[in-house]
């Protein structure tokens, strides 16, 4: 039966079908081959033929004919890119685009996204603006390395931007290229080369709504891709733009006041009621004129000192004069006196020429700068008679200009809401004057102030950027709405911002052209090649010949019109705005001292604190001197996104040391401040390489107040109910400070400020323990003020004798210990360490007992042995008073005389012993006292004699004395 079906059908027609090539074989050959456009329609396809090898490719402007296989050109109002493809067209999603919306790994997981996607909107594609991630991606395979290029508007930050691509094995590319970079003002192009193979492209933002406000969406056209085989047709131009001629690699916009509609070769002039911008597709009716479609300006003076006020449509001039209610132009050419020239110019011949070198002017003549001083060199604009010739104007989707109005320079009017009008000033770099070379560290290096205004019917927007040129910028402040004429200050602290620029954008309803912003004044020091002013006085001494200026010594202030050098008060800085006067001296804060150059105050990371008792506590936090990073708790946004706040301190140190830095790595600029605490915004990054992405940092302290234990120091106060306290120790407290003049916020008029707190708390070893309030999460409860809360053990005070005490063991054989152990609870750290335990020698209560018994023992034998010899002594006497006795025939009281004291012959001294040797000692003892008891002469010699050696013959006249002695008693 197909048989049958197939012979009923019509031999197919060329239309039926077309041709496509087969895949490449192993030899790079393929086949061509005939495919119809649908099912079973007809038969007799053509065979199949060899095709073109496959590195085969057309030129731009070509197309590749199948029929012929030969490249041929395209017709005029189509183009071809060759071997390309090109995305100018975005009223829906060109095809192989895909587009969607995810929730980020941080997000609430409950939130809906799909809808967050990539939009056309006809010249281009817009991203989401919500708090979802919306990627568009597109995949090309090349048959040879190939090129992307692709236009972008990318004007807020608070949208994180990224292309990437992915290759077969799924490798992105290096996440360091992958951000891309702010553009405020213009679109910017972006170039990358792509490798053979497959290859998918990635567009993919999410938006950080972390203020509240309105975001812009990133856009993105004009996507070109080169390097696929061929292109078999060729594309039609776009409404308006054409292509005259054949082959046309691109199509031309058309004119302003003309259209064209697609495929269009030629562009077709508007009625002259209607009007058109450039690249239009269709024409619009002229509106009436007003008094806001055009402007004025003045011409250069003439030599007679007058300039002329001219007035000027808008160009283009879409309004019409005809129409009903419409104004005509002014008349020009009224003459006016011209104003002088800015500060540091003179006339010359109707036109201002700066002054030269060591001169300054008020705008009239030129003035040596008298001796002792030296030009304070910059530029300032008050008088805008001329556009200054390093200043230029231009306007982001029209052209329109700021115009110069003698007194001020303005925006002029505009007919859409969404022009950007831009002023942009250009200087060479920056050179600090002679007084401040010495002390380049702390000096400004340069300084722009201007004065401005705004009028606006609504929410317009006034930026002030400055970067290293108008493409590569940062926005440092803006305003909206209405603005009364203010000043605004901002300090320069790099050479390579030589770059700034003022932008207006009106009111974002239809038709607010009567929105305008005016700057009166702008001045900017310390620029090479600029022009001065007034000269300023410089104390005088010896420094290198040809010097400009002679600054005093560090620590000394120039006095008053005089020239001279006076000393500052000890442990003062001088005032870098205001280095003459006694005021320019300003006192250090507790526990700091200045530096060698007198212009700062630090700590040495010690302090010395009275107690109520009178003792000096010591601190010594020196540990914790290293830069030192932390973060608040999460923050969340209103669709679930997480973020961070993270700070970064350096406590304390002294001119060597190295400052706390927050940086800015989601752009290409790497903005990054440095300074004693400082802050920057911190959410999840899904890239490998990159854990956080940090944004928005700013100084939160510069400078060093003072280290106290007072809650209060000069305007910035930490109360303690932010952090109760559980110990009875004082907290230590560091105060910073930026001052009001180099803050650059409006909320905070005295400027931003930093108490850190320093809790002792020895169970604490880690160094970043730091938390914030608990009722200010993000570290600050009324933005202008941080406080944080640093426990470490490093803030207790250095430890003393009074924090230990010692322990004094019992005498254990001879050894007696003692112990020193620290006072619990211990509330000190460092300083002074615990003694060694000491081992002394002792005596034991055994050894006194042992020494009183051998002693009472001694004493006893010693008494006995007394008692003994005069027992003996008393016998001798007895024996011998016997023996006198015997000798003297009876005869009472007569007694022999005795012839000499000397022991006599025959005499022996052992007689003495008598028959005493053979008694035992107890028989001798009691032998003795019965003698005693009935003796008298014994008993009186015993007690008497007790100290007389005698010798046997003084015995003799001793007993010759007592005989006598007893006979008188007698008689």
């Amino acid at each position: 039966s197909k048989r049958h079906k197939t012979s009923h059908l019509c031999f197919c027609l060329q239309s039926d079908y077309h041709f496509e090539y087969t895949e490449c074989d192993v030899l790079g050959s393929r086949w061509r081959v005939a495919v119809p456009n649908k099912a079973d329609t007809c038969t007799g396809l053509p065979d199949p033929v060899k095709g073109t090898q496959c590195t085969f490719s057309c030129s731009n402007g070509e197309f590749l004919d199948m029929q012929s296989q030969q490249c041929q050109k395209c017709a005029a109002g189509t183009y071809s890119l060759g071997t390309g493809v090109a995305f100018d067209e975005w009223d829906d999603l060109p095809a192989g685009f895909v587009t969607q919306g995810m929730t980020m790994n941080e997000g609430n997981a409950h939130t809906d996204c799909s809808n967050s996607t990539w939009t056309p909107k006809g010249d281009y594609v817009a991203s989401n603006t919500d708090e979802c991630t919306a990627m568009l991606s597109y995949a090309v395979s090349l048959k040879k390395p190939g090129v992307l290029a692709f236009e972008y508007f990318y004007p807020d930050n608070s949208i994180y931007f990224e292309f990437f691509i992915q290759n077969d094995q799924c490798q992105s590319t290096d996440s360091e290229s992958r951000w891309m970079k702010i553009s405020d003002n213009n679109w910017s192009q972006h170039r990358v080369e792509l490798n053979k193979g497959n290859n998918v492209l990635y567009w993919r933002t999410t938006t950080y709504a972390l203020q509240g406000s309105a975001v812009k969406p990133v856009l993105l056209r004009n996507i070109r891709i080169s390097g696929v085989a061929y292109t078999s047709e060729c594309f039609h131009c776009k409404p308006g733009t054409h292509s005259a001629e054949q082959g046309s690699a691109h199509c031309s916009p058309c004119p302003a006041d003309t259209f064209s509609n697609k495929g269009a070769t030629v562009c077709h002039e508007c009625e002259k009621d209607k009007y058109a911008e450039a690249g239009s597709g269709s024409c619009k009716p002229r509106p009436a004129c007003t008094n806001s479609d055009y402007f004025y300006t003045h011409t250069p003076c003439d030599s007679e000192g007058k300039t002329q006020l001219m007035y000027k449509w808008i160009e283009p001039k879409i309004c019409s004069e005809t129409v009903e209610g419409a104004v005509k132009l002014p008349a020009s050419g009224e003459k006016q006196t011209c104003p002088p020239c800015n500060p540091g110019f003179f006339v010359s011949n109707s036109t201002c020429e700066p002054c030269t070198n060591g001169s300054f002017s008020n705008g009239t003549v030129c003035t040596k700068c008298p001796v002792g001083t030296e030009p304070v060199v910059g530029f300032e604009y008050k008088w805008w008679n001329k556009m200054p010739t390093n200043m230029r104007s231009s306007v982001f989707h029209q052209e329109f200009t700021w115009e110069v109005a003698g007194e001020y320079i303005y925006t002029t009017p505009g007919n859409q809401d969404t022009d950007f009008l831009m002023l942009t000033l250009s200087v060479p770099g920056y050179r600090l004057p002679q007084s401040a070379v010495k002390d380049s560290e702390r000096s400004e290096l340069s300084r722009i102030t201007f004065v401005f205004e705004t009028k606006c019917t609504a929410d317009c927007r006034f930026y002030f950027l400055a970067g290293y040129n108008q493409w590569n910028n940062e926005v440092v402040e803006h305003w909206t709405g209405s603005n009364r004429k203010q000043s605004y200050s901002y300090v320069i602290q790099s050479n390579s911002t030589v770059g700034f620029t003022w932008t207006f954008q009106r009111t974002t309803f239809p038709y607010c052209v009567a929105d305008v912003a005016k700057i009166y004044s702008i001045s900017i020091t310390n620029v090479i090649g600029g022009v001065a002013s007034q000269c300023r006085r410089c104390p005088l001494m010896s420094v290198k010949a040809g010097s400009a200026c002679v600054p005093c010594p560090p620590g000394h202030y120039m006095v008053n019109g005089s020239g001279a050098c006076q000393s500052c008060l000890p442990n003062t800085f001088i005032r870098a705005d205001q280095p003459v006067g006694e005021a320019a001296c300003i006192q250090c804060g507790p526990n700091t001292k200045t530096n060698k150059a007198h212009t700062a105050c630090l700590s040495d990371c010690t302090l010395a604190v009275q107690t109520r008792g009178g003792s000096l506590q010591r601190y010594n936090f020196s540990p914790l001197a290293n830069v030192t990073g932390f973060h608040s708790s999460p923050r969340f946004t209103i669709k679930g996104l997480r973020y961070f706040q993270r700070f970064s301190v350096g406590l304390c140190g002294t001119e060597s040391r190295i400052p706390a830095s927050c940086v800015d790595n989601v752009t290409q600029s790497g903005r990054e401040v440095r300074g004693y605490v400082c802050q920057s915004t911190v959410v999840p990054s899904d890239i490998r390489s990159q854990s956080v992405v940090s944004s928005q940092p700013f100084l939160v302290g510069d400078s060093l107040i003072g280290a106290t234990t007072k809650t209060t120091l000069d305007s910035i106060s930490s109360p303690d109910s932010l952090f109760p306290a559980a110990s009875g120790l004082p907290d230590l407290f560091i105060y910073f400070l930026i001052p009001q003049s180099s803050d650059t916020t409006q909320a905070c008029k005295k400027g931003r400020s930093a108490a850190i707190r320093l809790r002792c708390n020895p169970s604490v070893t880690a160094k970043d323990h730091i938390t914030l309030p608990s009722n200010c999460s993000e570290g600050t409860c009324d933005g202008c003020t941080f406080h944080f809360l640093w426990q470490s053990q490093h803030a207790c005070p250095l430890c003393t004798k009074n924090h230990y005490r010692e322990i004094v063991s019992a005498c254990i054989q001879g050894i007696q210990r003692t112990t020193y152990v620290w006072q619990h609870p211990l509330q000190c750290y460092g300083g002074e360490s615990l003694p060694a335990q000491k081992v002394s020698a002792c005596v034991t209560l055994d050894f006194w007992l042992k020494f009183g018994v051998s002693t009472g023992t001694i004493a006893a034998v010693l008494l006995i042995s007394i008692s003994c010899y005069f027992w003996k002594k008393t016998r001798k006497l007895q024996y011998k008073y016997s023996k006198l006795m015997m000798s003297s025939g009876g005869k009472e009281c007569e007694l022999p005389a005795v012839d000499s004291c000397a022991i006599m012959e025959g005499e022996d001294a052992e007689d003495d012993l008598m028959d005493l040797t053979k008694k035992s000692f107890f028989t001798k003892i009691k032998s003795f006292s019965r003698e005693v008891s009935n003796s008298f002469i014994p008993l009186f010699f015993s007690s008497g004699g007790n100290d007389i050696m005698w010798s046997r013959s003084c015995d003799l006249e001793l007993t010759h004395f007592l005989k006598r002695c007893f006979c008188n008693k007698k008689k």
